[in-house]
């Protein structure tokens, strides 16, 4: 089999039959043959084995060991010395070690240190790229405290409540406690924001901001920087500051800064999976010359994915090196279960991720590219992170009750059980149809099976979304999710985009060479070819589960276009197997890699350039000043424990920048949440006053801050908020909504308090 090897683009010499390690798996076909000795390193060059062969290498070994034996003597006759004698041999055994990792960093290959440079170069060009581009887009350094808030709109700004409540409490246990037992998001319920909303994030960076300022402050030295800002058009003018002594900038800057390293990682992957550096400089390039189609992050920083995402590339880079090496090592296992609680900790979508990466795993299994051991091993370490976010997370029922964790017990169960069951199948085809049909209607059943058991209907909104892609199913919630640009089929300009920058053609030649030699391999497979041939063809299990987790990153793009988060830095990575030996060796016979990779580059440039140049001219300037009366109006003129209801955006800021009391909240992920919604937003549908007063009550609403705009907006035909409840209760239907009926008058059920261009507040009173 080929492998990169030091500097060229030679190949290995395949193993013979009898060189094969024996650790391959009982199952037919499931076996994989064992690579040429030697660890597998970014760049294409392979690790030198510390004391391997050669008379250096054979020599280097017993000599340490001369030195550490000679040192624990020295250090046992220290002990009998006193604190001097004890010291001097401590000294002594450190400048050991720094001449051992000395004389490893001389061995080391020098271009693994190159391509670690080239990695952090893109992850300082990144993140200065988003970095202005937010500051362009908002003029955030200039923005009152109040107007930073503001900024955070919809779930980013019930995010950063809870931040701004750790940091500003007494101390930082005092404030983990109050988010622990919140009283404020759901009015009047006691939640634990921590198993709810998937919070660790706001938790460390708001221990980072405390222990940051206490040791500034400790020293002297000082974190932000104030002036007055002259807003003009008769606006008042605002205080601003900038530094990481200010809570916001504190806050995005660390966003930034993990996100930049995400293109760090992305260089490692690209270069890694293909086995080339130019491999890693085209998944860079691509990224940014399909910026605007791969994050969000400029524009929306305190969404979970900001966060989660990053640790998804880490762990699929860690997932393609287990899959490669022959044998897994614990430190590998070990570093994937802690990628896979990062990813999993901050953000409630990313098991459907996780879900869609083992059916992939699965099906690479059963097609025999990797053995069913290992496949195990990876499954045992997403069993592992699954429980320690089950814990973490307070027994969050929607991590056991879920698809994702229904799936992994099934793979395991027929991993088991299909040796003993189908052992004596002859045809392997229909092995596999029943192994994949087994997968299906067990993870089905299993994960019915469970949400009855515990009683968890949380999720089941997600089953309603799919429903109404395929049979037009509609009800509130569906409505509410799919009305929404983000959560509707994928733009038909979106493959558009992708052909002007040549990505998607280039992911498509390489997809189709891998799908050709996967074919071939698999015709030898289920022929009588021996094992020994079989083994000689292409058996790269890493670049086929790629290819299948891009065809699962594809129907979940085209289904949600928000889904794009994924595909399209998929695409990116795939299209670094241009560079690869193992597809195109055949190629580069012919053409020097590095003329075709700066080719291809040279044509994506004219439309990428063009992308960058579009995202560089954004320029703004973020005002909101009828929110910002609303803000300031519930400030001066309402009791702290005053109970809100409205809008979820609007709600979200109100609890950040007044600590009011609310009664919903754009975090649309819990059952109980989503009926509460139903009955504040019954305000916008064709009911009585007097019902929908009564149901208001019923939450302890004291104010409802009513928007026009949502009573009249229409973003495409039947998603106007009348519309939709007028699937929700067609008993009303062809009635005036009552939010016309309150823009007008409000009385005698409501009382108009405040009012403004945007926002009616309309105080509702008890009899």
């Amino acid at each position: 089999m080929a492998v990169p090897s030091r500097g060229g683009n030679k190949e290995s010499p395949p193993l013979k039959p009898a060189q094969r390690s024996p650790g391959g798996s009982p199952r037919s076909g499931r076996g994989r043959p064992a690579r040429s000795p030697g660890r597998q390193v970014p760049g294409g060059a392979r690790g030198v084995r510390k004391g391997g062969g050669g008379r250096r290498g054979g020599r280097s070994e017993p000599s340490r060991g001369c030195r550490e034996a000679a040192a624990a003597g020295r250090l046992r006759d220290a002990l009998g010395r006193g604190p001097l004698g004890l010291l001097r041999v401590c000294g002594e055994r450190l400048r050991v070690f720094v001449d051992d990792r000395r004389a490893f960093i001389v061995k080391a290959d020098s271009k693994i240190w190159l391509t670690f440079i080239l990695a952090a170069f893109a992850g300082v060009l990144h993140w200065c790229h988003i970095t202005t581009l937010f500051e362009n887009d908002r003029h955030f350094s200039h923005l009152s405290t109040l107007e930073r808030e503001m900024a955070f709109r919809t779930e980013m700004g019930l995010y950063y409540s809870y931040f701004k409540i750790i940091i500003e409490a007494p101390s930082f246990w005092n404030g983990l406690w109050a988010i622990m037992n919140d009283r404020l998001t759901e009015y009047p319920l006691v939640i634990n924001t921590l198993q709810r909303f998937n919070l660790y994030p706001e938790v460390v960076l708001a221990s980072w901001y405390r222990i940051y300022t206490a040791i500034m402050d400790f020293l002297g030295v000082p974190t932000k920087t104030c002036w007055t800002v002259n807003r003009g058009k008769g606006l008042s003018p605002v205080e601003s500051c900038e530094g990481l002594g200010d809570p916001a900038s504190f806050y995005v800057a660390v966003i930034f800064l993990l996100n930049g390293l995400m293109m760090s990682l992305f260089f490692l992957y690209g270069t890694y999976l293909s086995g080339s550096r130019l491999g890693g400089l085209i998944t860079v390039m691509c990224f940014f010359f399909n910026h605007g189609e791969c994050t969000r992050v400029m524009w929306t920083p305190p969404l979970r994915e900001s966060f989660s995402y990053p640790f998804l590339v880490l762990q699929m880079l860690l997932l393609t090196y287990i899959l490669r090496i022959p044998n897994i090592n614990t430190g590998s296992l070990i570093a994937l279960c802690v990628s896979n609680i990062f990813f999993m900790l901050p953000w409630q979508f990313a098991q459907f991720v996780l879900l869609t990466q083992i059916a992939s795993l699965f099906a690479v299994c059963i097609m025999g590219y990797i053995d069913a051991c290992k496949l195990q091993k990876i499954l045992s370490v997403h069993m592992v992170s699954l429980v320690v976010c089950f814990i973490l997370m307070f027994g969050n029922s929607m991590l056991l009750t879920s698809y994702y964790a229904a799936s992994l017990v099934v793979i395991w169960g027929i991993l088991e059980l299909s040796p003993r069951v189908f052992k004596r199948c002859r045809s392997q085809v229909y092995l596999w149809v029943i192994e994949g049909c087994a997968w299906l209607f067990g993870t089905v059943t299993l994960k019915y099976l469970t949400s009855l058991a515990f009683g968890i209907a949380d999720d089941a909104h997600i089953g309603n979304i799919l429903k109404s892609k395929f049979i037009g199913y509609k009800d509130f919630d569906t409505l509410m999710y799919t009305c929404a640009a983000e959560f509707d089929f994928m733009e038909k300009e979106t493959p558009v985009r992708y052909t002007k920058t040549l990505l998607l053609p280039v992911v498509l030649v390489v997809l189709g060479v891998i799908i050709k030699k996967a074919i071939k391999y698999l015709r030898w497979t289920l022929s009588h070819t021996g094992q020994y041939e079989r083994e000689e063809r292409f058996n790269q299990g890493e670049v086929v589960y790629h290819a299948l987790q891009l065809l699962a990153y594809s129907v979940l793009a085209i289904l949600i276009m928000r889904l794009k988060l994924f595909l399209t830095p998929h695409l990116c990575v795939m299209a670094s197997l241009v560079c690869s030996k193992q597809l195109f060796g055949w190629l580069f016979c012919k053409i020097q890699p590095k003329t075709l990779v700066f080719a291809i580059l040279a044509l994506m440039a004219i439309e990428g350039s063009a992308n960058l140049q579009t995202q560089w001219n954004i320029m703004g300037e973020f005002s909101n000043l009828p929110q910002e009366e609303l803000l300031e109006w519930i400030q001066v003129s309402t009791r702290q424990d005053a109970v809100f209801a409205g809008a979820m955006p609007t709600m979200a800021s109100v609890k950040l920048s007044t600590l009011r009391p609310i009664v919903n909240h754009p975090h649309y992920e819990d059952a109980a949440l989503r009926a509460r919604t139903k009955v504040v937003y019954s305000m916008y549908s064709r009911k009585p006053a007097k019902e929908v007063k009564r149901e208001l009550i019923k939450l302890g609403v004291n104010y409802y801050i009513l928007e026009e705009s949502l009573c009249i907006s229409r973003k495409k035909p039947g998603c106007s908020m009348p519309e939709i409840w007028d699937v929700e209760d067609p008993a009303n239907s062809g009635r005036i909504p009552l939010c016309t009926l309150m823009s007008k008058d409000s009385r005698p059920y409501f009382i108009t308090v405040f009012e403004n261009s945007n926002y009616r507040v309309l105080k509702i009173p008890y009899e």
